[in-house]
């Protein structure tokens, strides 16, 4: 009886809760105010204790995109949300929508939970959703802030499946260095990518694996060409 009780009160939930997706306006873009009133109140603050600069292509696509990104702090959606107006259905651990007053203005931005173990069919599908309503989404396919020496941690599934079977390009981003106090982060914007090569066919697990690590050398040879324009830039400085 507890448990048809706990299966009534799931289903009414989900019955008030609001839909993922915003309406576009007339001119085909989704606007989130409530994400607009944090990008206003946060950016700015966070710029003067956090300064950065993007590198590269840094201008992301209209309509629908996936914004990938390395991860190192928990404040680092900013970089990506300080590209456009439009809204980011930034992929969060469901913890964080499930806490009492983040959970709130998590909700508000329109986040979309995942389980911690990032298999959730539902997760998966509010995505979709999205980006088929030409909206974007945010994700870290690492799973959590790399509190290692690793350049990048290993990636976890999602990220070439949203793309593959929504035909939508991936945009790569990289925090160059993990951002300190003051001292300027660059973050590194690369070209959209589309894996074409994997539209309209029958794949498998091992497939959107090979499309993940491909990806992940993607982001990796974008670290590597900043660190070799650095070292260029201060040898030309030195002269």
């Amino acid at each position: 009886m507890n448990e048809q009780q706990e299966q009534a009160k799931k289903v009414k939930k989900n019955k008030k809760s609001k839909p993922i997706t915003i309406k576009a306006n007339k001119k085909g873009r989704h606007y989130s105010g409530w994400l607009n009133f944090f990008r206003v109140l946060i950016i700015p603050f966070f710029y003067l204790l956090k300064p950065f600069k993007y590198y590269g292509n840094k201008k992301p696509p209209e309509g629908a995109c996936i914004f990938v990104c390395n991860h190192y702090n928990m404040l680092d959606p900013v970089y990506m949300a300080a590209t456009t107006w439009e809204c980011i259905h930034f992929i969060a651990k469901r913890s964080i929508s499930d806490a009492f007053f983040v959970g709130t203005v998590a909700r508000s931005v329109k986040i979309i939970p995942v389980n911690r173990d990032g298999n959730d069919v539902r997760a998966l599908l509010d995505c979709f959703k999205c980006l088929k309503n030409g909206e974007k989404i945010g994700i870290f396919p690492e799973g959590t802030r790399n509190k290692t020496g690793a350049d990048m941690l290993p990636f976890k599934h999602g990220a070439s499946v949203m793309s593959i079977r929504t035909k939508t390009p991936i945009v790569p981003m990289m925090i160059y260095q993990k951002p300190r106090w003051f001292r300027k982060a660059h973050i590194l914007m690369g070209d959209p990518i589309e894996f074409t090569e994997y539209y309209d066919k029958k794949l498998t697990d091992e497939d959107f694996i090979e499309a993940d690590e491909k990806l992940r050398n993607i982001m990796l040879k974008m670290r590597e060409d900043h660190k070799d324009f650095l070292e260029n830039k201060n040898k030309k400085g030195g002269k």
